[in-house]
């Protein structure tokens, strides 16, 4: 049953790529003043939101489900800063893929404990050219803080929507 709900949103993140594909006109601007909305599949799976400060300044956060912790609710929220010197962009495509790093917070509930962490994320955005849409991918290391210390590891891959 577990092994389905990642495939089920990997066919999601598929399904909104298109549908978003057809809403292309002035995907720049879409994506530096909108605010983008989406899904994030891995450690954690659910929905992601991320608004951009500046050019390359970020608030981002996600309202999750952990798959191996029982099934816990999460909670996060970060502080991005993007690269856009170093990022990689291939010839072949519009678009710019900026490396990222920040800070921010978890919170995560299961079985009526509450644990508190700081997260620090360190990923790659894929900016496409034409579309307001956004790929990521990222590994945040978490060290919970309360009620006891403890490191943790979120990863996942992520699609989201920019709107106006």
């Amino acid at each position: 049953m577990i092994m389905r709900t990642p495939l089920k949103a990997f066919r999601t993140i598929a399904a909104a790529a298109s549908i978003c594909a057809l809403f292309s006109s002035n995907a720049d601007a879409r994506i530096q003043d909108g605010i983008g909305v989406g899904v994030i599949v891995g450690e954690p799976t659910g929905f992601s939101i991320k608004k951009w400060t500046d050019d390359t300044h970020a608030i981002d956060g996600a309202v999750a489900i952990s798959l191996s912790n029982d099934d816990s609710f999460q909670l996060h929220a970060d502080y991005l800063i993007h690269n856009s010197e170093s990022s990689l962009n291939p010839p072949e495509l519009k678009g710019s893929a900026p490396w990222y790093y920040g800070i921010g917070g978890r919170l995560r509930t299961n079985d009526g404990d509450t644990h508190l962490g700081v997260r620090v994320p360190i990923g790659i955005t894929y900016l496409f050219a034409d579309s307001p849409l956004d790929f990521f991918a990222e590994v945040a290391p978490v060290l919970d803080i309360a009620p006891d210390f403890a490191l943790d590891l979120n990863g996942a891959i992520g699609l989201r929507f920019y709107f106006q």
